[in-house]
């Protein structure tokens, strides 16, 4: 299993780290952020809900409209467009439009305009479902039944404007990952699943960092060994991105940079 963890949207120098583990487990989480306290964006896993009080969970609604978006796909052609299921889409997609037109405010702008916009919204959409009448198995019932079940990590995007209405970022970060996998098959070995756990680790912070990943790899593996002589960086600090140490000749120049893919709720996976 390979856990990711990634920093949020607002972070100046981003960071994503992949943790090969043997199982899915809580306690790893749990000992990978034993230092961390803040907010955690997650998907449904239960496992998150047993951090310690100092990590405020965040839901994500990106696997909510998902659900709804499954029950809907499940109904015959002509019913979809006016079910319970599609009409659980819509609720979803007004809160991902808001967040697209909040994009561009400041956190503290962000924050007053979900309270104003988006909360109402969400509180409607809690109003309706709780008032459907619908068997647990079917595709809605489980839609909704998910819904319910992660309101409190759900609403808690509006508590703070730095915060996200999903996990998509990190979703969009173990992408690289899965479709590698598909090359390889599968590791062979803890210490080579480890070992690309590192290298995925090293790639894609120097990707979303603006840097070329064979040019930052090869400046690391010239100044790693040497580290602390003259001439080369002192401490392992001076690695990470934004450090003045890392040459000119690293860095992806800004007309070859790509865009970030779109977001996973708008394609429909």
């Amino acid at each position: 299993y390979m856990w990711l963890y990634r920093t949020s949207g607002e972070a100046k120098h981003q960071i994503i780290l992949y943790d090969y583990q043997p199982d899915r487990k809580h306690i790893h989480p749990e000992e990978f952020l034993k230092e961390f306290s803040g907010y955690l964006h997650a998907d449904g896993y239960n496992g998150y809900y047993k951090l310690p009080e100092k990590i405020t969970v965040i839901g994500c609604w990106a696997h909510v409209r998902r659900k709804f978006f499954e029950a809907m796909e499940a109904l015959p052609k002509e019913k979809q467009s006016t079910s319970n299921a599609a009409k659980g889409v819509t609720y979803c997609d007004k809160l991902f439009h808001l967040e697209k037109q909040f994009a561009l405010l400041c956190p503290e702008t962000r924050l007053k305009e979900r309270e104003k916009q988006s909360k109402p919204i969400i509180d409607e959409f809690y109003d309706w479902i709780r008032k459907l009448n619908v068997l647990p198995k079917t595709h809605l019932g489980k839609a909704v039944q998910y819904a319910q079940s992660q309101r409190k990590y759900l609403e808690r995007y509006i508590l703070d404007g730095r915060l996200e209405i999903s996990n998509n970022r990190a979703e969009r970060s173990i992408k690289p990952f899965v479709i590698g996998r598909k090359n390889w098959l599968f590791s062979n070995t803890p210490g080579g699943a480890r070992t690309s756990a590192v290298y995925y680790s090293l790639v894609e912070t120097a990707k979303e960092n603006g840097l070329n990943p064979f040019e930052y790899l090869s400046w690391i593996f010239s100044q790693a060994p040497n580290l602390g002589k003259p001439g080369y960086v002192s401490t392992f600090a001076d690695f990470l991105p934004g450090s003045m140490k890392i040459p000119a000749k690293v860095f992806i120049p800004q007309s070859k940079r790509t865009e970030p893919e779109k977001y996973a709720w708008e394609e429909d996976e």
